[in-house]
Formats: C-alpha cells, structure tokens, sequence
C-alpha cells in the first residue's frame, strides 16, 4: 500500500479559528478526517504530523524515510519564508514532495523557498488543495513507478 506523509507547518492546527476570512472554517480535525477518508478511498495509507518547529519537522522526515513513506504533502505555513535547513532536508531525502497552500501565495506577495524541492505546488484552493496535491502525488508516484528503470 502507498504511503503518503502530510506535515502541517507553523499554526495550520489552529485551522478553523485563525483567520477565517483567509482560511475558512474548516477545522484541522475536520480537514484531517475528510483527507483521511480521501485516502482511503484511494487506497493510500495517509499519516499526518501537524508542528509549529522545523526540527521537529526535519526530524519527521527522516524517520519517514526509514519508515519507508513514498510520498510527502506538506503545508510549509510559515517554514516557506526562511527554511533553508528544511530545504536542504527536502533535497536530500528519496521522497518525493507536493507543496500545497490553501491561499494563492503568489497573489499575496508571497515565495516559497521550499517550493524549488517540490515535483509541483497546489494553491489557492483552499481546503480542496490538500485534497488536489494528496491525487497529485498519487499520480507523480505512479508515473514514476511505471517509467523503466534506468539504465547503467
């Protein structure tokens, strides 16, 4: 079964109560149960971490990778301003990364420094975009997986 790893970055477990005239109503619990479901339904195994620390985040993935998840969807929040140390993390794990933002960062001004290590971003479609980036990178793994190995 896949295994897909969703991090929720710095206040994404306030969701519902922060700002919900950006972020809507939709609380973390209720966002993690329809994602959950999503999951399943897809037949993915789907494990989520919420932190507000980016070592605890660094930590995270790198027993992902022992833990053997194929794929990582992760909500920087905040960790998109100046997470170098969770850039370099991101490059140097086997796992392939979706970036999702339920804000259209682009149009409030804002760049993600983490993005350059992601296979694509989804944003700007709020809670949806979870749902978007979880199919985007069951999509990216089976392609992936039906390419032919590479050659010596």
């Amino acid at each position: 079964m896949t295994k897909i790893l969703l991090i929720q970055g710095p206040n994404m477990s306030f969701l519902g109560r922060r700002q919900p005239e950006i972020y809507g109503t939709t609380t973390a619990a209720q966002l993690d149960a329809m994602l959950l479901e999503h999951a399943k339904a897809k037949g993915c195994e789907l494990a989520i971490f919420y932190t507000h620390s980016e070592p605890a985040a660094i930590e995270r993935l790198y027993l992902a990778v022992e833990e053997g998840v194929d794929g990582l969807v992760m909500n920087p929040a905040s960790f998109l301003f100046a997470g170098y140390p969770l850039r370099d993390c991101l490059r140097a794990i086997p796992i392939p990364y979706v970036e999702v933002h339920m804000t259209n960062i682009e149009k409030r001004g804002i760049h993600s420094i983490l993005a350059e290590a992601a296979v694509g971003m989804v944003a700007g479609f709020g809670v949806d975009s979870y749902l978007l980036g979880l199919d985007a990178m069951l999509g990216h793994l089976r392609r992936r997986a039906a390419q032919p190995p590479a050659q010596p």
